[in-house]
């Protein structure tokens, strides 16, 4: 009995064979192609070649060779400068040229025609620069006549730098100029036409000659921000209910800068404005309107008493202050300080002498302590108890008064104006009246005992002494 192959219809199954002969053509056809292309490339180069920025993708040596050297008689280098300036460089007036062949040669030589397939995706091989040649010194006689060098066409480059506007520093911004180097763009050049390019920026090839500092310079940078501290400084002076403030209006007249960059205060300007305070808070020596015990209004001036600004100190506390930039409220530094701030200093405590009544008053916080007639200075012998307002310098118990023909001790002794002070007489019977004229002290106020030790037990150093005729 004969077996039977059943098959399953609609369904065909292709032969083994017919798909090997379809895949041995499209082998053969690729192999052809490839061999094909290597043949070409044997004598042709790559697609995407480049020599010299010359596209010779497919060419031959001689074709490839006729196209450099038609570009390199048709050379010129365009030069891009600032403001819009431009000019250029033509290759046969500086005797471009080279021998291209034997090197355009090499070039085909080194892509390989079996490695066509490679080169496809790579772009190794692919641009070239062969060697060009030109006289130098028709290079520098062409850049001698460019109009870059023009004076008429120069602009100096000029260093940022710093002014003083609207109430601080500014940066002024540099000027960077048109000044060529021409050292730098002769090299720029040369390395420019050794690489067949074909424009040039004059300012990314750091042609010009720059500022020494810009506006980013470190040293502008910290000069700016050490002036604006500066500046920044305000003293705001206390002198009892008023002010006095010290700011950058005022600050930045003192100021100056060097060309190293360093800041300096002027300090004469300093102590002139120092002075400028002290002329209008010192009271040393000022006249003074006084109301006297008796209700009589008068003027006094002298003496050591009042406010007296210790000016070498503030001057150095200005400074150091500035430097700081500090924004601070305080007082100026004193000598000596009074009672109190204004045109009467003298306050409610002071002891008071009338040397024409010959009499002396005592008050403190503006009470009454102790009052009585005084002995002063003999006028007859030029000891008159000089008048003015003074300052009690210290008091001291039990002390010795020495003169040229004298020794003569004391329980209570008051100094005012260097050796004249207020002191007990114990052997004085009579006080006040015109003793004074001719049997006065030695210039010293002489009181009663009593009157001398209630003064002595309340008074301080530092009270004012107001002493008027």
């Amino acid at each position: 009995m004969e077996s039977e192959v059943q098959q399953t219809p609609g369904i065909q199954i292709k032969k083994p064979k017919k798909i090997i002969g379809f895949i041995l053509i499209i082998i053969c056809t690729l192999l052809a192609i490839y061999l094909f292309m290597s043949m070409y490339f044997k004598n042709h180069f790559y697609f995407g070649t480049e020599i010299n920025s010359v596209k010779v993708s497919g060419k031959t040596v001689e074709e490839a060779e006729e196209l450099v050297m038609k570009r390199l008689q048709n050379y010129t280098l365009s030069l891009e400068g600032r403001q819009g300036h431009k000019e250029r460089i033509v290759g046969k007036d500086i005797g471009l040229k080279h021998n291209s062949k034997d090197e355009i040669q090499k070039i085909k030589d080194n892509q390989k025609p079996l490695a066509w397939i490679s080169a496809v995706f790579s772009s190794k091989n692919k641009k070239s620069v062969i060697k060009v040649t030109f006289d130098e010194k028709l290079l520098e006689e062409q850049i001698d006549k460019l109009s870059f060098f023009d004076e008429k066409n120069i602009i100096e480059p000029v260093s940022a730098s710093i002014d003083f506007k609207d109430n601080s520093y500014v940066i002024i911004e540099e000027v960077k100029g048109t000044r060529i180097k021409k050292e730098t763009l002769f090299s720029s050049l040369k390395e420019a036409i050794l690489k067949s390019e074909t424009s040039i920026d004059l300012d990314e090839a750091g042609c010009y000659v720059s500022p020494k500092y810009t506006s980013k310079s470190k040293e502008i940078q910290q000069l700016y921000n050490t002036l604006n501290k500066y500046i920044g400084t305000k003293i705001t002076y206390t002198f009892g209910e008023t002010r006095e403030v010290l700011d950058g209006a005022t600050i930045n007249k003192w100021i100056s800068f060097d060309d190293n960059f360093q800041v300096s205060i002027d300090e004469n300007k300093v102590r002139i404005y120092v002075d400028s305070l002290a002329m209008k808070y010192n009271t040393v020596a000022k006249r003074r309107s006084f109301v006297t015990s008796l209700g009589k209004t008068i003027t006094v001036s002298g003496g050591n008493y009042g406010w007296s600004i210790n000016k070498p100190k503030e001057v150095k506390d200005i400074i150091t202050s500035i430097k700081e930039g500090e924004n601070i409220t305080r007082e100026a530094a004193f000598y000596q300080r009074a009672n109190e701030f204004g045109s009467y200093d003298i306050g409610n405590t002071y002891l008071e002498l009338d040397l024409t009544k010959q009499h002396i008053w005592y008050y403190k916080d503006g009470i009454l302590i102790a009052e009585g007639d005084v002995v002063t200075g003999n006028i007859s012998r030029n000891y008159g108890t000089p008048a003015g307002v003074y300052t009690l310098a210290y008091k001291q118990r039990n002390a010795t008064l020495r003169g040229e023909n004298y020794a003569t001790p004391v329980s209570y002794w008051m100094p005012f104006n260097g050796n004249i002070g207020l002191h007990d007489a114990y052997w004085r019977n009579a006080f006040g009246g015109e003793i004074y004229k001719t049997n006065g002290s030695h210039g010293c106020v002489n009181a009663p005992p009593s009157v001398a030790k209630t003064i002595y037990n309340n008074i301080e150093a530092g009270t004012p002494v107001v002493c008027y005729e």
